[in-house]
Parts: C-alpha cells; sequence; structure tokens
C-alpha cells in the first residue's frame, strides 16, 4: 500500500537578507511564493501544514494546518520535527519556504521514488548537491530527530542525515531543475532569476 503524505511548508528562518521579510510572503509577478507553493503542491496532499513562529502572518491560511517550532533556534531541523510531530499521515514532504517555481513532475518522481523504498528520507540530488529542503522524511524518523535536537550537539540537517537510512533520487541538472530548485534568499536572487 502507498504511504501517505502532508505536504508541509518550512516558512521560517531569520530572513536576514530581505531585511526581515518573511522570504514566504515575497511577491514575484503578483502572487506570494507561499501561494505558488501552494498551488503547486494542494494536488498532492490532503494535509498541508505550514511551520513558522510568526502564525499571524499566514493568517489568509487558516485553512491550513499551521504551526510553531517547538525547538527554537534550531533551523530548518525545528521545523521538520515540528512537522512530523503534527502530521497525522506516514511521512511529510518538506518544501523550503522560499521555493517559487517547484516542478510537478519532479515532486511526483520523488514520491513513486519514496514508495518504491524502504529508506527514511528521500532526498533529490543534482549532480553532488543535494536538496534536503526539498525531501520525504519519513513519521519514524522523528524519535531519531527529537533525540538528536535535545542532544544539542548540532543544528545542521546534514549532521541529522548522517544518523538516518536515506535514499537520493538522482536528477539530471537542466534548465527546468536548476529552475524547481532555486531559492529566493536575497532581493538579487529575484532579479537573476527575471523578476
Amino acid at each position: 500500500m502507498a504511504n501517505r503524505f502532508s505536504g508541509v511548508i518550512l516558512a521560517g528562518g531569520s530572513n536576514k537578507r530581505f531585511g526581515g521579510k518573511t522570504k514566504a510572503n515575497v511577491i514575484i509577478d503578483g502572487k506570494t511564493i507561499i501561494s505558488r507553493i501552494i498551488s503547486t503542491i494542494s494536488d498532492f496532499f490532503d494535509e498541508i501544514i505550514i511551520v513558522t513562529n510568526k502564525p499571524e502572518e499566514f493568517s489568509e491560511y487558516i485553512q491550513y494546518k499551521i504551526v510553531e517550532d517547538q525547538f527554537l533556534k534550531a533551523g530548518p531541523l525545528g521545523g521538520i520535527h515540528a512537522a512530523l510531530k503534527t502530521s497525522s499521515e506516514d511521512a511529510i514532504f518538506v518544501f523550503a519556504g522560499d521555493m517559487p517555481f517547484l516542478d510537478k513532475e519532479i515532486i511526483s518522481d520523488q514520491i513513486n521514488e519514496f514508495n518504491k523504498r524502504e529508506h527514511d528520507v528521500i532526498i533529490p540530488k543534482v549532480d553532488q548537491l543535494i536538496e534536503p529542503l526539498h525531501a520525504i522524511y519519513r513519521k519514524s524518523t522523528l524519535n531519531h530527530l527529537e533525540r538528536f535536537l535535545s542532544e544539542g550537539k548540532s543544528r545542521a540537517v546534514r549532521d541529522f542525515l548522517s544518523e538516518v537510512n536515506v535514499g537520493y533520487l538522482q536528477i539530471p541538472k537542466t534548465e527546468k531543475t536548476e529552475k524547481a530548485f532555486a531559492n529566493i534568499n536575497s532581493p538579487s536572487d529575484l532579479y537573476k532569476i527575471g523578476f
């Protein structure tokens, strides 16, 4: 039987390079990044979880689950933990809240790959570059992650990944895949992609 997934948007982060503006609410071509993400992923997931420590900024999305980090200052791992804890499905598909051009075909391929394998986590790999914030995490990783964060030695996603069973989905580097994984970290990134 196929796994069931929650779609998760990590809408936190310090957003320093955007002058404190929450990146998920940056407008590109008339639409916020988060609304772009939701319109791309809503075909795949009945349950969508938005992880943010500023829930008041996402009041128009109350039809989704909005959750806050329990482990503060833990970066993306804190968000992944909050989503795993809240999800009512077998696994979560995590998306960074600053990826405006997600690709449905890549998402679908990743879900199919996860369903075929027994890994705890499935991460796309473009050449040698991994995308742990466009990844699927099995609900069973919650206990590992809770222990890892409680120990407080590291907040790095890569350090945590070395403790679980990770599979990679190799994806060719093309213009399409580069766009799908593009992060908008600063205003200059908007200019690079023509906005």
